[in-house]
């Protein structure tokens, strides 16, 4: 087993501690991949038309010798509608071509032992340093999972948590997300509520829920946090690609195993 130093809030090394048998499993990129599109669409819902939109009406095609285009018109006269187009596909309020229907199947379904596969596949990739960097800007690292003291719980101060971010070497990766932020997306996104394009920075993990941290550090670009027990390849992987920079707080790194059914 590997061992990784643990940090206080003032970034030094106060100890080490070994890593628990999960960091050493294999890692299964396509497992996470399929787990990951599984809880991305179960998100969505199914949604659809109402099979008869657009074709209550009486329109009827009048033919040729009319003088007019072949669409279907509604019958009758002397009133607004008649005589008005109707039911084709490019008149107002007629039928569409390719409405959404509600019986599409969008959602990737993967059994448990499969999530269970992928959840711990992903925790063992936070633990493989080639991976990390592909990510992430941390070149100065020398071993993932970065862990620190469970006084990290205690924090409720933003800046408390950014200054701890900078110590342990990651100024470099927060300007990242920080920088990617401040993008405006291309494209029709920006008219939908998709202004910005968010960049995943490091993951702090901690153990017991509702601590003050949860607030403390959610307001900073890039950083996510979570409770051990919420964990989820949404979190691990984002985008379906594992090797996420992880920070957890010792007492979630030794109850992990525990919380993961390995015990």
């Amino acid at each position: 087993m590997n061992s990784v130093p643990i940090f206080n809030l003032e970034g030094e090394k106060v100890g080490e501690i070994e890593l628990p048998r999960i960091f050493s499993m294999e890692v299964r990129p396509d497992v996470i991949r399929r787990t990951y599109l599984s809880q991305l669409t179960a998100r969505i819902q199914p949604q659809g038309r109402d099979p008869l939109a657009g074709l209550r009406t009486s329109a009827e095609s009048w033919g040729a010798g009319h003088g007019v285009a072949r669409v279907p018109r509604v019958k009758g006269r002397g009133y607004p509608a008649a005589s008005r187009a109707a039911r084709a596909v490019m008149v107002v309020g007629g039928a569409k071509t390719t409405a959404p229907r509600s019986w599409k199947v969008i959602w990737e379904r993967v059994n448990k032992r499969e999530r269970r596969l992928a959840i711990l596949s992903a925790i063992a990739a936070a633990s493989r340093l080639d991976l990390v960097k592909s990510r992430h800007r941390v070149d100065s690292l020398e071993h993932v999972p970065l862990v620190v003291e469970d006084s990290l719980e205690g924090v409720k101060k933003t800046s408390q948590v950014y200054s701890l971010l900078t110590k342990l070497g990651l100024k470099d990766e927060l300007d990242r997300a920080k920088k990617r932020f401040r993008k405006i997306r291309a494209g029709r996104g920006k008219m939908r509520g998709r202004l910005r394009q968010r960049a995943r920075g490091p993951l702090i993990i901690y153990l017991n829920e509702g601590s003050p941290i949860a607030r403390a550090a959610r307001n900073i670009p890039g950083v996510d946090i979570v409770a051990l027990r919420n964990l989820s390849v949404i979190h691990l992987a984002p985008g379906g690609t594992p090797g996420r920079l992880t920070i957890w707080t010792e007492g979630a790194l030794r109850a992990v195993e525990e919380v993961m059914g390995l015990v």
